[in-house]
């Protein structure tokens, strides 16, 4: 559901920590100059898996953030934000973005006192799964996002338009951000919107040059994700030991050779629900799931819905999850 949050304004420190805390993440506050009071504005909306806000604190400071489970990318509107993580110290202003990646710690080491950012929090299995869909692939990959994402580019203009007209809605609510079948929608919009903004050019992953033996052992699995595949069977297919193919997987594939099996059990299972071929059960054992519980529980997470409302989807009878 959509909600927009109360405008918080408030000169206490202690109530201004708790209530950004609250919207974004749990973090640690400091202040950077003298002031006894900050003079905290927030406004919010929650859109299901993305949160958009305009937020200064009227004082300079500086935040430290692990981002657990969530990206986070912040638009000065005016002012600067300063920061350090996994790159070198790091400058925004308006016409750029910083880009905080899900469970990385990062620093912002100085969020100027005339800083006014507009915030966009993605939950991280929302961000990837919308990744997912644009690539259309069958394996799940970790996002590499850049440090920054320049939003006066055709593309990051176009992105921040719609979420500044979003952000704006935080100030009035109004009953259609508010219906559930908008929210979603939007959401993705916004989603989609940004990872187009910030990988315009990029190839297709699996078009990347890969060592053979990792190709040997996907081609394996592609030929047969329903087999009782063990990580000893795929090595041999590899030529190799169990440590090189999972390290060769984590480099070139950027994910584990039994999360690949999974993914690409889960795509063949997904299209075979899509043409509705079956019942639940039936794509669990087709596809190599040890239980359909299992199964319906790694289907939700990668597509945000249950195996059995893709089925309904198309049949309009209710199957058992």
């Amino acid at each position: 559901m959509s909600t927009s949050e109360q405008p918080v304004g408030t000169r206490d420190w202690d109530t201004a920590h708790r209530a950004v805390a609250g919207v974004y993440f749990p973090h640690e506050l400091r202040a950077l100059d003298e002031r006894d009071e900050v003079d905290l504005t927030l406004r919010t909306v929650e859109l299901g898996g993305v949160t958009i806000g305009r937020l200064t604190w009227g004082a300079a400071v500086s935040i430290e953030c692990d981002y657990p489970g969530a990206y986070e990318v912040n638009v000065p509107i005016s002012g600067r934000l300063h920061s350090r993580g996994h790159h070198d110290e790091l400058v925004s202003a308006p016409g750029q973005g910083t880009i905080f990646t899900a469970d990385q710690p990062s620093l912002i080491t100085r969020w100027t006192a005339d800083c006014q950012v507009l915030g966009v929090k993605f939950d991280a299995e929302h961000l990837e799964r919308e990744a997912d869909r644009i690539r259309v692939a069958p394996i799940r990959r970790r996002l590499s996002l850049p440090p920054q994402i320049d939003v006066s580019t055709d593309a990051g203009a176009s992105w921040l338009s719609l979420v500044t007209a979003l952000s704006a809605q935080a100030r009035e609510p109004v009953d259609l951000l508010a219906n559930p079948l908008v929210g979603p929608q939007l959401a993705s919009a916004v989603t989609t919107a940004f990872l187009l903004a910030v990988t315009p050019d990029s190839a297709d992953p699996d078009h990347q040059m890969r060592p053979g033996m990792v190709k040997r052992v996907l081609d394996a699995l592609h030929d047969d994700p329903g087999r009782p595949w063990t990580l000893a069977e795929m090595a041999a297919i590899g030529g190799t030991s169990v440590r090189r193919l999972q390290e060769a997987f984590a480099q070139f594939v950027e994910s584990s050779p039994t999360r690949a099996l999974t993914d690409i059990r889960l795509d063949r299972a997904h299209a075979d629900l899509e043409r509705a071929e079956g019942t639940v059960a039936d794509a669990a054992a087709r596809w190599g799931f040890s239980s359909p519980s299992r199964f319906a529980a790694a289907y939700r997470r990668r597509y945000g819905a249950s195996p059995a409302q893709t089925l309904r989807g198309l049949r309009g009878t209710r199957q058992p999850d």
